[in-house]
Parts: structure tokens; sequence; C-alpha cells
């Protein structure tokens, strides 16, 4: 309790700051406004209908971007991380997508896809699977070998090997590293937005910028800070169920 408090504090000492600040006339509202602006702001956005839509559709677009990254990451991650042939292939594919920032497919995704949704959930994807893939291939190759050869040793086969043995050795390590990848898929999404969007959080910001609404951009990055706060806090929750067998 004494933490969290303090935590909190900390957060009220620094908006009080923040307010004083701008309330004392130091800084130009047009460069950073009080948090008051942009909590009224909010409070006009929920009256006029405009607030939820923005959050809902970045939230839509990250899950699904995640989603499918993940989906495709861990059958083939697993798979590359237990056959050292195909990772040999797949290994120079895979270094050369993961450099690659997510702003840098915004051009293609929208000769192929057009501003449209699947354009936004493809930057996700880009975004989140070549790091998704190397978080799958690491966690699995840290997996006690010792564990896989008694498997083989009982007569187990490659799939059994795979399901009982590697893929429960190496989820906590993955979901670990999905945490980060979710936070990198808002990033990316985000990124999208900016470019082309017509909603969704990214939009909102881009938007206040145009018409000068500085305590729009500020709610904005907050909305995107919050958000991305209480996914996590969720994706906590779902680790903590599908690892209960370890505590």
């Amino acid at each position: 309790m004494a933490l969290a408090a303090t935590s909190a504090a900390s957060v009220l000492l620094f908006i009080a700051v923040w307010e004083a600040v701008c309330r004392a006339g130091l800084v130009d509202p047009i460069f950073l406004p009080p948090p008051s602006a942009a909590l009224g702001k909010a409070a006009a956005m929920l009256g006029d209908g405009t607030f939820w839509p923005h959050i809902l559709a970045s939230a839509r677009r990250v899950m699904i971007g995640f989603l499918a990254a993940t989906a495709v990451a861990i059958p083939l991650g697993i798979f590359l991380g237990t056959s050292s042939y195909a990772r040999a292939a797949f290994d120079p594919i895979l270094s050369f997508l993961r450099p690659l920032p997510s702003m840098s497919w915004i051009p293609l995704s929208l000769l192929w896809f057009g501003i449209t949704e699947t354009q936004k959930y493809s930057i996700v994807f880009m975004g989140c699977f070549a790091p998704a893939m190397v978080y799958v291939i690491e966690a699995t190759r840290n997996v006690d070998p010792l564990l896989v050869r008694a498997a083989q040793n009982l007569g187990a086969n490659r799939w059994q090997v795979m399901k009982e043995v590697i893929l429960p050795g190496s989820l906590s390590q993955i979901l670990s590293g999905f945490k980060v990848i979710l936070g990198l898929a808002w990033t990316c999404v985000i990124a999208a937005e900016l470019v082309a969007a017509r909603e969704g959080l990214g939009f909102l910001i881009m938007n206040g910028k145009e018409f000068f609404q500085t305590e729009v951009v500020v709610l904005g990055m907050v909305l995107i800070s919050t958000t991305v706060l209480i996914t996590d806090f969720f994706f906590r929750l779902i680790e903590n169920w599908v690892l209960r067998w370890k505590q």
C-alpha cells in the first residue's frame, strides 16, 4: 500500500506542477496546454460521442494485427527453433525483415491495400511478426535438451515433443516477450494512423496538430499510454491464467 500511495502521490504532484507552470504563464499554452485543458477536451468528446470510437478503432487494429502475427510466429518459431536446417534456410529472411521499422512498410501497404483497415492490420502485423519470431525461436532453443531427449527415449514422436515438452517449457519466455511485442504493436498502429486514417488515436493526434489544438495532442498521448497500461494489465491476467500451473 505504501508503495502504491507513493506512486499515486508522485503522479498527482507531477500533474499539479504541470498545471501550475501553465497557469502561471511560464509556458505558452499553444506549446504545452495545462492538464485541465486536455481533461476538458476529453469531457467535450465524451459529450459529443467522439471519444470512444478513436480508442476502440486503435485497440481493434492492435489486437487483430498482434494476434495474427503471434498466431503465425508461434508454430513457425517453434518449428525453426527445433530444426537447424529450417532455421538456416529462414534466418537470412528473418534477418532482413527484423531491422525494418513499421513506418517503412506504409508506402507499400498503401499501394497494396489502399486506405483500408487491412492496411492498418498489415502494418501492425509486419511490425510485430519478426520480433515475435525471434522471441519464440530463442525461447524454444532455451528448453532443456535433457527434457527433449527424455521424451524421445520414452517413445514420443516429433509432434508430441513439440506439444508436450517444448511448448510448455518455452511458454513462459514466449509470453514475456509478447508483452514487449504488444507495446510495439501500439507504436506500429499509431504510426499507421498518423499517415493514413480517418479515426484512431494516431489520427486524433495528427488532427489536433493540423488545427493547432495541442490539448487534443496531449489528450491523444495520454490515451495511448492509458490504453497500453490497460491492455498490459489484461495481458498479465491472461499470462497468470495460462501459467497457473507454475504458481
